[in-house]
């Protein structure tokens, strides 16, 4: 007869713990965890509560030695952040986890969960549990202090424009905050001729330098003055200045090239109406419809004037219209504009409706006008011109009157106007009726100017009812599909990102 016989099954033997002598298995210590942790705290050095310093202008933490951080709330940026505060009493033990507590974000409280290994008697390990508490104390950063002095700058970006118009001005500002330009800014003056950019660094201020040269035909000049030097550590303290020039010329500008650039364009006529002003000059000729794009460097090589200003535009109503379909080109031409229908058109002065005057002209407005129509030009045939290149024309080459836009009625436009922009917030002079009429000239602009639109953003106003995209009169409008939302976001005051200096506001075009 066979038996069979279990295996052994061996277990571990138990020992006494020698202080209070519950069964423990054996350790190193031969003592139990509960009274191994009574008389052994491997916590002991580690601070339980430390102070962290928060920016409240800035939404930055401060990171010793000298620096300051954004960190989002329970962000593993704002972990790191809180255990380099421990780093030194955290050397003497292995740390195994670390997590945050979850507090109230308003509560000024950071409360992070460690939990730390070390060795004590004879070799065993003990492991532990615990929370240090992280106190936010509010202290202003050395950014935030310069912004609110108002005066402390290194760098100064000055924009001019030697033009009475600020048409340029206006689209470089939508511009600026499009791309965010304007976060690193200490302040933003508004100057009757221009702009001035203040900044902590010189870095800053050459980046917006780029920026203004990317996006609208400039020049600039760099100087500097020294403020304090240190002849101990060959240190010097200097302030610099960019002095930058937009070129000066606006939309709807009447201009005379030089001969040689007017043949250099592909032989198009010398008299010129600028179109657009973006990262280049666009022209076209109203007596032949050829387009030609004029960079910064073109531009200062072969320089060129306004004829009119934006306040001798005269009020023209049209007699008769008629489509030129077949155009003689020259040799050498340049290209054609495909937006633009060239026409022949006989106007009179709304001013001189009581006599028989009239004047002929070509226009690249063929597309637009009709009999009985109003339309805005400048009359050269009365207007005196000082100009070099246009003293040297033949009288019969400098056309009577140059046609600019047609005319609608600007109260209604204003009415029905259901978007808005948002603008610099800036130090301004008194905004006089001028600087309203040429803002509104800049709207309707961008109603009736796509390409400048399309760098432009557009929010809707919800406070006007949605139309279709003409109006009556056959006014240009802005669809809805090129607005955007109006989206106000409030950020936590203990670590959301936030905007750093000038905040950028809604405004509703001036009625």
């Amino acid at each position: 007869m066979e038996y069979m016989t279990e295996p052994v099954k061996h277990t571990p033997g138990h020992i006494l713990c020698c202080d209070c002598g519950v069964p423990i298995s054996p350790n190193p210590a031969n003592i139990c965890v509960a009274c191994l942790r009574s008389k052994v705290d491997i916590s002991q050095g580690i601070p339980k509560q430390v102070s962290v310093s928060f920016c409240k202008q800035c939404q930055r933490y401060f990171q010793p030695p000298g620096t300051w951080v954004q960190c989002a709330l329970e962000s593993r940026e704002l972990l790191a952040l809180c255990l380099k505060k421990i780093k030194a009493p955290l050397s003497k033990v292995r740390l195994v986890d670390a997590s945050f507590v979850w507090t109230e974000p308003h509560s000024k409280r950071l409360k992070v969960k460690l939990t730390i290994q070390k060795e004590v008697m004879n070799g065993a390990i003990l492991q532990q549990v615990f929370v240090v508490d992280y106190v936010v104390q509010p202290q202003m950063c050395g950014d935030c202090h310069r912004v609110e002095a108002k005066d402390f700058w290194k760098a100064v970006v000055q924009v001019r424009q030697k033009t009475l118009h600020k048409k340029t001005f206006y689209y470089l500002e939508q511009l600026i905050l499009k791309y965010g330009m304007y976060q690193n800014t200490l302040r933003i003056k508004d100057i009757h001729d221009g702009l001035d950019f203040y900044y902590s660094s010189k870095q800053h201020a050459q980046k917006m330098v780029e920026f203004l040269q990317c996006t609208v035909p400039t020049r600039y000049k760099a100087s500097q003055r020294l403020i304090s030097q240190d002849v101990h550590s060959n240190t010097y303290n200097y302030k610099s200045t960019f002095s930058v020039e937009i070129v000066p010329i606006c939309k709807d500008n009447v201009v005379c090239l030089s001969p040689k650039l007017a043949q250099s364009l592909g032989n198009m006529n010398q008299i010129c109406v600028c179109i657009r002003v973006t990262s280049v000059i666009h022209l076209i000729d109203p007596n032949t419809l050829q387009v030609a794009d004029i960079d910064g460097n073109t531009f200062w090589s072969h320089p060129f004037n306004s004829l009119c200003h934006p306040k001798q535009l005269e009020e023209f109503i049209v007699m008769e219209c008629s489509i030129v379909r077949d155009l003689k080109r020259n040799a050498g031409a340049g290209m054609i504009s495909k937006k633009h229908t060239l026409g022949e058109v006989w106007v009179q002065k709304t001013s001189e409706m009581s006599t028989d005057k009239q004047y002929f002209c070509r226009t690249h407005l063929g597309h637009l006008l009709n009999p009985g129509d109003l339309v805005l030009g400048f009359d050269l045939a009365n207007c005196n011109l000082n100009d070099e290149h246009v003293n040297k024309m033949k009288s019969d080459r400098v056309p009577d009157v140059v046609l600019i836009k047609k005319s609608y009625d600007r109260t209604k436009r204003q009415r029905r106007r259901n978007w808005k922009l948002k603008e610099l917030a800036r130090d301004r002079e008194n905004m006089d009726t001028d600087d309203e009429r040429q803002y509104q000239d800049f709207l309707e602009d961008l109603e009736e100017d796509e390409a400048i639109r399309k760098n432009v953003n557009i929010y809707r106003d919800s406070t006007i009812p949605v139309e279709g995209d003409t109006d009556d009169e056959g006014a240009p409008r802005i669809s809805l599909a090129e607005m955007l939302e109006d989206l106000h976001i409030s950020q936590d005051a203990t670590g959301e990102e936030g905007n750093r200096h000038s905040h950028p506001t809604l405004q509703q075009p001036p009625a």
